[in-house]
């Protein structure tokens, strides 16, 4: 399991479109993705799941992910937070 926390810097947090973006990427892999914020959990799989966090802007989120590819999913998470959610 890769255990990494993550600050959000995208305008206006995690709403639709960079949740969906986050959403379709994990989607790819086979490795679950748990996110965790403010005591709560979401499925990084579900659209739903991911933003009824209510994840804004300066937040930071723990992700944990576990399976076979989780090395290419931790790294495929940063870039997207690197890159600022630009697909």
């Amino acid at each position: 399991m890769i255990r990494m926390n993550l600050e959000v810097v995208v305008s206006g947090g995690l709403h639709a479109r960079p949740a969906s973006v986050l959403v379709n990427l994990l989607n790819q892999y086979s490795s679950s993705v748990k996110m965790i914020y403010n005591d709560k959990q979401a499925n990084g799989k579900s659209i739903l799941s991911v933003m009824a966090l209510g994840v804004k802007t300066g937040d930071e989120i723990m992700f944990e992910v576990e399976g076979a590819d989780e090395q290419e999913v931790a790294a495929s998470i940063e870039a997207l937070f690197e890159r600022n959610f630009a697909i």
